[in-house]
């Protein structure tokens, strides 16, 4: 069994993540080389202003970054896949510990399930966002995420599995708190990036990010029977 889920989880993982890194470079990639650039002009103005009157200037360090090209798209493409194989080996955990069939159909539903639980209801208090825009503190954004997509899931297992009307209350109430508790927020909303832009790469994010979901579903229902063990072949009697 452990052999069955190592090879489908990495198997399905690396699938989902390659083409996933490839619909990146023509999505989400673009947007966020264009919003880096507004990055860069907002702070080389005041770097201007200063040399102007006369004082010393030290060079901002964000950090190391890959270059742009062939770089960034490798170490990119090396994120995703580790991405999508953790996504994999996710959903093969979860159906084995329910006991659910893993075939395509259900494996597409539980990826669904939690793209809902870890993507899209996380969005709705921190949308993804390009270099440059405003953000509170990164701790407590992280507390919320992690608090959001929890409280979801269980949400989510609670109105699918249970029947009892108490059960589905308290998963109505568990899937809005995190909504109305409310996501940290910067004190002022200021962006060097057009806001076009910025509603562009939130809405492709979450589109890639579903299909990664979808995708890592969709390969892990194909393999698992593919990786089934055979059944050892009996003497033919004479």
């Amino acid at each position: 069994m452990l052999s069955r889920v190592l090879s489908v989880g990495l198997l399905a993982g690396i699938l989902a993540g390659l083409l996933i890194a490839i619909l990146q470079q023509v999505t989400t990639t673009p947007l966020i080389l264009l919003a880096e650039t507004y990055e860069k002009q907002s702070e080389a103005a005041p770097a201007a202003a200063g040399a102007s009157k006369g004082h010393d200037h030290a060079a901002h360090d964000h950090g190391w970054k890959p270059a742009d090209g062939l770089p960034r798209f490798f170490y990119t493409g090396i994120t995703t896949i580790a991405t999508a194989i953790g996504i994999s080996f996710l959903l093969i955990a979860g159906m084995i510990f329910a006991g659910d069939p893993i075939d395509e159909r259900r494996s597409l539903a539980w990826a669904l399930a939690g793209f809902v639980a870890s993507g899209l209801a996380p969005a709705a208090g921190l949308a993804p966002e390009l270099p440059g825009s405003a953000a509170a503190d990164l701790i407590a954004r992280q507390i919320w995420w992690v608090g959001t997509a929890a409280a979801t899931a269980l949400a989510l297992w609670a109105f699918l599995r249970m029947e009892s009307p108490v059960a589905r209350l308290g998963a109505f109430v568990l899937l809005l708190a995190p909504h109305v508790i409310g996501a940290p927020h910067p004190h002022a909303f200021e962006s060097q990036v057009p806001a076009e832009i910025a509603a562009q790469f939130a809405a492709l994010s979450l589109v890639t990010q579903g299909l990664l979901w979808a995708f890592a579903g969709i390969a892990v229902g194909l393999l698992w029977p593919r990786f089934a063990p055979r059944a050892a072949s009996r003497p033919v009697p004479s």
